[in-house]
């Protein structure tokens, strides 16, 4: 395989203006850069290790087809964030059979986002 130099998600949401604002004023993601002029730029936010890019328009939702998994260093305090900032809850917080606390929302689009807290004591914090 070619050695891969960077990668980023790629969403092209219905409202370009809407999806923006949410995942730039709702979650707080930083802006990475972005490009264009007008309604129509782009915007790529940092997303921890990757990026987001939110560009063009789609004609329709994209369903189940994708998802996000963010992780944060307290769930409980995003969720009571998030709720209070009027973000959908899907799922509440909680313990998963693998470890992990969990919780779902979506963004104006129905893209699903898993937010994940690793708690200190999962395999995932420890390098083998």
């Amino acid at each position: 395989m070619t050695e891969v130099l960077n990668s980023r998600v790629l969403l092209h949401p219905m409202d370009l203006e809407q999806s923006r604002a949410f995942y730039r004023d709702v979650l707080g993601l930083a802006i990475y850069r972005e490009f264009g002029d007008g309604p129509q730029r782009g915007t790529v936010f940092f997303l921890g290790g990757g990026l987001l890019e939110l560009s063009g328009q789609a004609e329709q939702q994209a369903g189940d087809a994708i998802a996000l998994w963010l992780q944060v260093r307290d769930v409980d305090a995003t969720h009571d964030e998030l709720a209070g900032r009027g973000v959908e809850v899907l799922r509440p917080p909680r313990t998963e059979p693998w470890g992990l606390r969990e919780m779902w929302v979506a963004d104006p689009d129905g893209v699903r986002i898993a937010v994940v807290e690793v708690p200190a004591d999962h395999p995932l914090r420890h390098r083998s």
